[in-house]
């Protein structure tokens, strides 16, 4: 029996290692082109270009950061994706819950008529809507302001659909004694469904800040102005910006901004996913029950 009990346990202990370095593996294979982008910034530019896998003998240097702020808006880009994840931040938060209360714990005529209206949205290519946003856009005069940066998809269909399903997980007896103790319809929704769906909002405001963050196809469509320019539109006119600010600059110079100018853009995700990564975790395990 020892000799099995041993065998037992050496086979666990060589299966976890396995996994160990597995997933070690894994880990690497996904971050190695971050870091070499993050430690190449700080190379001269053309040790990038030449020497693009020595990342430590090239010497250090600043000279791809202070370039790139001379050349590029990178902080009125900043501005605008804050504006823009401030206030469509605070309206998918605020709206998608309530959206999803209605459809959760309410009965009423047409409901799953209109559920499947919202559900049909969320299979629909986002370049399909993007014509008749824009025409509607135009018939409004909203082409490049926040209100036409902000206002479409600030509550998606996803973010309902994710809400619903955790709203769907409160227990009905909850709401009722809520009621019998002389809460309002809105009170039961502040006091009561909210605080029970805290892992779901938290997960909710991770995906939200890193879906508005990363928009592109959108902002670079209705921001018709670089004073307008989100953070990701400011990215992808970086070559266009140097060029313009310096006639002489090369390949290898305008391959250090990029990078400097990508690295600094990741920081903050990383940060965020970083410090918020548990609540990440459990938001996603509280949408994925059954309504």
């Amino acid at each position: 029996m020892a000799v099995i009990s041993t065998t037992a346990a050496r086979r666990r202990l060589a299966s976890q290692v396995g996994s160990h370095l597995f997933l070690a593996a894994v880990t690497a294979a996904f971050l190695a082109p971050v870091i070499w982008a993050l430690l190449s910034a700080f190379k001269q530019p053309v040790a990038i270009i030449q020497r693009p896998l020595d990342l430590f003998g090239s010497g250090f240097t600043l000279v791809n950061y202070v370039r790139m702020f001379q050349d590029v808006p990178i902080g009125q880009g900043f501005f605008n994706t804050a504006i823009v994840l401030v206030i469509k931040g605070a309206i998918t938060m605020l709206g998608a819950p309530l959206a999803a209360y209605g459809f959760a714990k309410y009965t009423f005529p047409g409901k799953p008529i209109l559920f499947g209206a919202v559900m049909v949205t969320l299979m629909l290519p986002v370049i399909v809507l993007i014509i008749p946003l824009l025409l509607e856009m135009k018939e409004l005069g909203w082409v490049g302001t926040y209100q036409a940066l902000i206002l479409p998809g600030s509550v998606d269909a996803f973010a309902i659909f994710w809400m619903r399903q955790v709203i769907a997980a409160v227990p009905d007896e909850l709401l009722d004694a809520g009621r019998i103790d002389g809460c309002s319809e809105p009170g039961v929704f502040w006091r009561i469904v909210l605080p029970a769906i805290r892992p779901g909002l938290a997960g909710l405001g991770v995906l939200t800040i890193m879906n508005i963050y990363n928009d592109f196809v959108w902002p670079v469509v209705v921001a018709s102005s670089s004073k307008m320019a989100t953070l990701q539109v400011v990215l992808s006119t970086l070559a266009q910006n140097i060029a313009g600010h310096r006639i002489s600059a090369d390949y290898a110079s305008v391959t250090g901004e990029l990078l400097a100018a990508s690295s600094i853009a990741l920081i903050p995700l990383l940060v965020l996913f970083i410090l918020l990564q548990k609540h990440f975790i459990n938001g996603i395990l509280a949408g994925s029950v059954k309504g």
